[in-house]
């Protein structure tokens, strides 16, 4: 008798297709492939979530990419697994203030007639992960992408835990600095206001247009116009109270920087937004750590600071574009850039806290970070590994590692939910790891 049943139901379904069709919904594009029963990838393809148009061509769209997909493969797939965001359940979408649409049964995704299941995008990707990927053989981590937003895959016992309602892992919302910028969702200081990619890009910009904004034409750019007022002495009250200081915390250290300094007020409340009467979270962004004080920083000639996203450094980095994404803001922290570390700076800081807090709770074996942020290398790990251990006196930290899967994790997380739908119990427990190497999503 063979020892692993998955097999042969896996061979059962081999008369169908052999593969299940896998889609991972995100707000501004769908990554798409068909996956085998043994785990290869067999074809991918990538489209544009068309949100704009609302939530109905949205779930249409869904719909043509499934039988798009499933008329490349060979037969009828034995399943689908779709990846949304969102409140979801594995068989209806709820809710997604992102997308728009309520209360969509899962079978609404599809126009073939197979089983499907449905999985949180974010929770799904770190199925991928523990099945597959940088948790393979750890019953309890935390999965935490931070990309355009922040939320965290919860594995306990080696399964995504949603909580009582599916809302568990909305980690990007905790409260990090309680008297800060208002969030999106309507909170106070949320960790997605600080630390997404799309959230340092912004702060970045918007301090280099306060700064332009307040400089005497002709004059060079002092280190206090990009911090928002005059550099601030430990054993001096600070001119805008206590409460608007904070020491660094140990970590990034740009050239030039000094051991003590005032981080700026931070701006006011920002409007949220929302989508069929939902929030949406705003474009995150890095913020680099260290400051220079007291050094003037004057801009080349050739430069205009008062256009948002432009500093001394950042002409050599994104000429054509015009801003600085928050790839651009971490390189030009690493190169000294006070503005650029100073965001960086609260990013860790912001992360430091919410990694603390959720080490505190739940005990993880290990913290994986993913998405476009976490592809800052040690200019993220390092940093965040020093600061995660200051905020821990009495234990020591969980290891940081990188996400393993990239950007084929939620598509071959919904894969995993497609056999799941098909049948197969424990899918991924005998794929081998090159499935780690077959082609990314396009």
């Amino acid at each position: 008798m063979d020892p692993d049943p998955s097999r042969g139901v896996a061979a059962a379904h081999a008369t169908r297709g052999g593969y299940v069709v896998a889609l991972d919904v995100g707000g501004t594009a769908m990554k798409g492939g068909l996956v085998g029963a043994g785990g290869e990838i067999l074809l991918t393809d990538r489209r544009p979530t068309p949100r704009d148009e609302g939530p109905l061509r949205v779930i249409e769209a869904i719909r043509d990419f499934v039988a798009d997909l499933a008329r490349a493969g060979q037969g009828t797939p034995s399943g689908v697994g779709v990846a949304v965001p969102g409140l979801v359940t594995e068989d209806r979408a709820v809710y997604s203030a992102n997308i728009g649409w309520k209360d969509v049964p899962a079978a609404g995704f599809t126009p073939l007639d197979v089983p499907v299941r449905l999985g949180h995008d974010v929770r799904t990707g770190g199925l991928a992960e523990s099945v597959l990927g940088a948790g393979r053989g750890e019953r309890d981590f935390l999965f935490l992408p931070i990309g355009t937003g922040i939320a965290g895959a919860v594995v306990m016992s080696g399964t995504p835990y949603g909580g009582s309602s599916g809302w568990g892992g909305e980690i990007g919302h905790i409260p990090v600095f309680p008297g800060g910028e208002r969030c999106a969702c309507g909170q106070i200081g949320c960790l997605e206001t600080y630390a997404s990619a799309a959230s340092v890009a912004r702060r970045y910009a918007e301090r280099l247009s306060r700064a332009a904004s307040t400089r005497t034409p002709g004059l060079p750019i002092r280190t206090g116009d990009l911090y928002g007022g005059p550099p601030a002495r430990r054993d001096l009250p600070h001119p805008e109270g206590p409460q608007n200081f904070r020491s660094p915390a140990p970590g990034l250290r740009t050239p030039g920087s000094v051991e003590e300094r005032a981080l700026p007020p931070e701006p006011g409340p920002r409007p949220s937004g929302s989508v069929e009467g939902g929030s949406v979270s705003p474009e995150p962004g890095l913020r680099p750590s260290g400051s220079v004080e007291g050094r003037a920083v004057s801009p080349r000639p050739s430069q205009d600071v008062t256009s948002l996203g432009s500093s001394p450094y950042v002409g050599e980095l994104a000429p054509a574009r015009g801003h600085a994404t928050a790839e651009d803001v971490v390189r030009l922290a690493m190169r000294g850039d006070p503005a650029a570390s100073a965001i960086w700076d609260d990013a860790l800081e912001a992360l430091s806290y919410a990694l603390a807090t959720y080490t505190l709770l739940l005990d993880p074996s290990m913290i994986v970070l993913g998405g476009g942020l976490a592809q800052a290398g040690p200019a993220l790990f390092d940093p965040l590994a020093e600061r995660l251990q200051s905020r821990l006196t009495f234990r020591a930290a969980p290891p940081l590692r990188p996400a393993a899967l990239g950007m084929n994790a939620g598509m071959l997380g919904a894969a995993l939910l497609g056999w799941q739908a098909a049948g197969v119990p424990n899918p991924g427990a005998t794929w081998t790891l090159d499935v780690l190497r077959s082609p990314s999503v396009p």
